[in-house]
C-alpha cells in the first residue's frame, strides 16, 4: 500500500522548535520531490518547502511561503526514506494541520498547487501557544 504518513506535531510555545517526518511506506521517495503543505482552520491549503530528489548529487529546496523563510529548513533521508521539516521560531500563525505531498517528480514546481499533488498523508497538528 502506498502511504505518507506525517508525524512530529503538537502543541509548543511560541519561540519553541518542531520537527516533522513525512515517512513513505509502499514506495521509494528516493525519485520524487517532496513538499509540505499547511492549512489552518477556515483558510486555503498552502504550500509551505519543497526538497528535490538527488539531482546529480545535489537536493534542491524551496520555500512557497515567505513567512517561513529563515526558520523552516527541510531535509531528507533517502536512506529512511523520509522527509523531514525542521521548524523553528515558531509563531501562533504557523498553527495548522501539515501534510506532506509528492507530484511523483523529481523536481520541485515553481508554485505549490495543491491540486496538482496526487499523493497525500494524513496530516499532523501543530498548535503554537502559549
Amino acid at each position: 500500500q502506498v502511504q505518507l504518513v506525517e508525524s512530529g506535531g503538537g502543541l509548543v510555545q511560541p519561540g519553541g522548535s518542531l520537527r516533522l517526518s513525512c515517512a513513505a511506506s509502499g514506495f521509494s521517495l528516493d525519485s520524487y520531490a517532496v513538499s509540505w503543505f499547511r492549512q489552518a482552520p477556515g483558510k486555503e491549503r498552502e504550500g509551505v518547502s519543497c526538497i528535490s530528489s538527488s539531482i546529480r548529487g545535489t537536493y534542491y529546496a524551496n520555500d512557497y511561503a515567505d513567512s517561513v523563510k529563515g526558520r523552516f529548513i527541510i531535509t531528507r533521508d533517502d536512506a529512511k526514506n523520509t522527509v523531514y521539516l525542521q521548524m523553528n521560531s515558531l509563531k501562533p500563525e504557523d498553527t495548522a494541520v501539515y501534510y506532506c505531498a509528492t507530484d511523483s517528480r523529481p523536481r520541485c514546481p515553481e508554485t505549490a498547487v495543491a491540486g496538482r499533488f496526487g499523493s497525500w498523508g494524513q496530516g499532523t497538528q501543530v498548535t503554537v501557544s502559549s
